[in-house]
């Protein structure tokens, strides 16, 4: 049976298991992929329900604009309902969102305002308030305020919390969600506890936001409050969708390990996944101790990492912030004593090109022409072609010199390096801050394995 249009595919997304990255965990663990939701997030559930309720209650007539601060994917969901139903829509959004989210807004109709991330959520120039003085000074809008709309958190009710509780049959013991505007983790837990009052809801949040620390002690400490990096989630006051009785613990996770755990989901399960899924998952694991092997533990895997291309999935991007562990050309160049680069060129002699191989040591020679490189000399090349013909000695060095070597950027990573690397390309070259060049051959990457 076919649908009649794309907000009816909304819901019904699949709980699937973690098998790899949680093999050493006591527990069951299962994500509910909500990136099967059309816009390829959880916030389609709210996004439909609070239009519905919106038209339900007069405070949007037919051609009227929809308006909302949102980092995207509540957006995505606005923009599609918005579409069906023939409103125009008006985004804000703030500059440490991803520029993908904006454009995916932009490509379904949506006008997108970006907005200066930090300053107080009352400051004129603030996502949240340049929302609401648009909503005041536009005809026929409708300012839809997730944070503060409680048919947020009645999607989840109504929708994600009834299909957990069946696609689990009853045996789930904990909820994680990544804690944002509220809706998702009190909506969901809402229901389940009504179902279990036992089951544990766990909510992640994110060094920079306030929610844990107003939820252990009640107050609103500011303090608490500085930029990050994580995106989704998090908070700089407490919307109207908290009700704190539905939660039994917050857990803070930092930019780094959500990252990198979000990188992991993907590599190691082929699930696809955002920002908030991996500080989501990376919060169980802070909390391990805590489980025990019948727990079955549901974690809400928000949004699609495509979201995320140029961020997380970025190694430059992930590199610059120190969020990647990895080896990079300039660790190489760091780790081994200071060498100037030999090169030889085009005019020298074969000959020559030899002696500087053997007195420094060394199997590979670029060849320079003026400040260029133009060709590269390798000790297996030379060989093969010397006992083929002695007097190629006596030639010059362009007569024999192969390819010039790869000249890439000094922070690619050595994963990438190794790609580049091959039995007819010996080395690979880069320039550092300063604007010296630096060599990397294939010994170079052996020694930096053993390491």
């Amino acid at each position: 049976m076919w649908k009649n249009n794309i907000l009816e595919t909304i819901g019904n997304t699949p709980l699937i298991r973690i098998n790899n990255i949680t093999r050493n965990l006591p527990c069951t663990v299962l994500a509910k992929v909500e990136y099967f939701n059309p816009g390829n997030s959880i916030k389609d559930r709210m996004a439909l329900k609070m239009l519905e309720v919106a038209e339900a209650e007069g405070k949007i007539k037919p051609g009227g604009t929809i308006i909302e601060g949102t980092s995207g994917n509540t957006g995505m969901g606005l923009a599609m309902a918005a579409i069906i139903k023939g409103y125009k829509c008006i985004f804000t959004t703030t500059d440490k969102q991803s520029k993908e989210k904006a454009d995916i807004l932009k490509a379904l109709g949506a006008e997108v305002i970006v907005c200066p991330t930090n300053v107080e959520p009352e400051d004129p120039r603030s996502y949240y308030s340049v929302s609401k003085r648009l909503a005041t000074e536009i005809p026929n809008s409708w300012y839809v305020n997730q944070y503060d709309n409680l048919a947020n958190r009645l999607a989840h009710y109504e929708q994600t919390g009834p299909e957990i509780w069946e696609q689990t049959e009853g045996k789930i013991t904990h909820l994680v969600v990544a804690a944002g505007t509220g809706g998702t983790v009190v909506g969901t837990g809402k229901y389940l506890k009504e179902k279990n009052p036992n089951i544990k809801v766990w909510a992640i949040d994110t060094y920079g936001s306030l929610l844990k620390k107003y939820f252990d002690t009640g107050e609103l400490d500011e303090k608490e409050v500085y930029p990050y990096i994580s995106e989704g989630f998090g908070e700089d006051f407490v919307p109207a969708n908290y009700d704190m009785q539905y939660i039994d613990h917050f857990e803070k996770v930092t930019d780094k390990d959500g990252a990198v755990m979000a990188r992991r989901i993907s590599r190691e399960e082929g699930i696809f996944v955002g920002y908030s899924a991996g500080s989501c998952l990376r919060g169980v694991f802070q909390l391990k101790d805590q489980l025990k092997p019948d727990d079955v533990v549901v974690c809400i895997f928000h949004d699609h990492g495509s979201r995320y291309v140029a961020k997380i999935y970025n190694d430059q991007w992930m590199m610059e912030r120190g969020f990647l562990d990895v080896k990079t050309f300039k660790d190489l160049v760091n780790a081994r004593a200071s060498q100037k680069l030999i090169t030889v060129s085009p005019d020298q002699t074969v000959s020559e090109a030899i002696e500087l191989m053997r007195e420094h040591d060394i199997s590979n020679l670029p060849v320079m022409n003026g400040d260029g490189f133009i060709g590269s000399i390798s000790e297996s090349g030379l060989f093969n072609k010397v006992i083929e013909n002695a007097e190629i000695r006596n030639q010059s060095v362009s007569s024999v010199m192969e390819k010039e070597y790869p000249v890439v950027n000094f922070t690619m990573s050595v994963d990438n390096i190794s790609h580049l690397i091959s039995k007819q390309n010996g080395a690979v070259l880069s320039k550092d801050e300063t604007g010296t060049y630096h060599i990397i051959t294939k010994y170079d990457l052996i020694q930096s394995l053993a390491k």
